[in-house]
């Protein structure tokens, strides 16, 4: 250790290039990793505020939400110790100034998934809802009155509640009886039972979420699912975490070939110096393990103030960037990039350990 830090301190330059390289690759590792946190919980953080175990689709509707329609009442057939039925749609809301995409939920205000409002009431009175707080950002208030696309009701925003986006749409919780008067076709739907003399259909829902689940007596024509493969179903979801995810690893790859190429570069040119202290009596082993402590200790250094200008960065960052640091996560990535930097060393180990004494002296 003491031969590597007084190299270290005698070509700063060199190494501090190392230490470049290094830093660069950790704060776009960590920055990908949060940028990868972000934007799952872009599509999934409707879900996880259910706290449920799973959920039940129709069998035909391929894990699709959008596809899935059953009637309310089965809800009263699933075992389970809670069960909530879920309706849901996509709609343009407009308060007269903005325009945003959400998703429209249907809920029993008294089942599991109704949202504590953070800021607000919750819906008491005919087409009130409760907004994800993300809609502030983009200008919508309490007392809002929304224009729907596909419907000719008008909705009233009531209060908001935090950790409401689902696949990435803020989400919109209203009473399920109103839902189905503003599902887009409803007004069609009703229309022609009317003129067919039947009654208005009502209580077709999308889902039904459960808590302390017991599938093993599955209602027919129902699915169930976990929460976790159910989110890892949602449209683009799985794609877009493997895609960030290969990313990192490649960064690994890459980093541990660039760090190999320095410090191979570094010993070539050293190779003399090492012949005679061979000649001198000092083992390879000595030496291999100063390339390795010298590694450790410039990828240490690249980490953590790529770790630290990451965390910097996310604090001037916009609200609209979907980032989310997982310090977590972080400290594996960061370990995992001192790992594969003292891989890359290894060259460097297996060049010193042939070097022949004599050899080198004489060339």
């Amino acid at each position: 250790m003491f031969l590597a830090w007084r190299e270290i301190r005698q070509n700063k330059l060199r190494f501090a290039l190392v230490t470049a390289v290094l830093l660069l690759v950790s704060y776009l590792v960590f920055f990908l990793s949060g940028l990868a946190s972000g934007l799952a919980g872009l599509n999934r953080e409707a879900v996880d505020k259910w706290q449920a175990d799973g959920i039940y689709l129709t069998d035909e509707s391929d894990k699709s939400l959008t596809q899935s329609m059953m009637e309310a009442d089965l809800a009263d057939e699933v075992e389970a110790d809670e069960a909530a039925v879920l309706a849901q749609t996509n709609l343009i809301a407009d308060n007269g100034d903005v325009k945003s995409g959400v998703a429209l939920f249907g809920i029993r205000p008294d089942e599991f998934i109704m949202p504590e409002p953070t800021e607000g009431n919750g819906f008491s009175e005919e087409f009130e809802v409760i907004a994800s707080d993300s809609l502030k950002e983009e200008g919508f208030s309490i007392g809002d009155e929304l224009d729907l696309s596909g419907s000719e009701e008008t909705l009233t925003i009531t209060g908001f509640t935090d950790e409401a986006r689902f696949n990435a749409a803020p989400v919109l919780y209203m009473n399920l009886d109103d839902f189905e008067k503003v599902r887009p076709g409803a007004a069609a739907l009703a229309q022609q039972d009317e003129i067919a003399g039947q009654e208005e259909q009502s209580g077709m829902v999308n889902a039904i979420v459960v808590r302390g689940a017991q599938p093993g007596d599955v209602p027919e024509d129902l699915e169930y699912m976990e929460s976790e493969t159910f989110i890892e179903n949602l449209p683009g979801y799985t794609e877009q975490n493997l895609t960030l995810t290969f990313m990192i690893y490649f960064l690994f790859a890459i980093s541990a070939a660039v760090v190999a190429i320095f410090l191979y570069v570094l010993t070539v040119q050293k190779i003399s110096m090492f012949g005679v202290m061979k000649a001198q009596g000092i083992s390879s082993a000595y030496l291999s393990r100063s390339v390795i402590a010298q590694t450790f200790i410039l990828a240490v250094i690249g980490v953590l103030i790529g770790f630290g200008l990451t965390v910097l960065t996310g604090q001037f960052l916009p609200a609209a960037v979907p980032v989310s640091f997982d310090y977590g996560m972080m400290a594996i990535y960061g370990a995992v990039l001192i790992v594969v930097a003292i891989l890359g060393a290894l060259v460097s180990v297996w060049t010193i350990v042939k070097i022949d004494p004599l050899e080198a002296i004489s060339g």
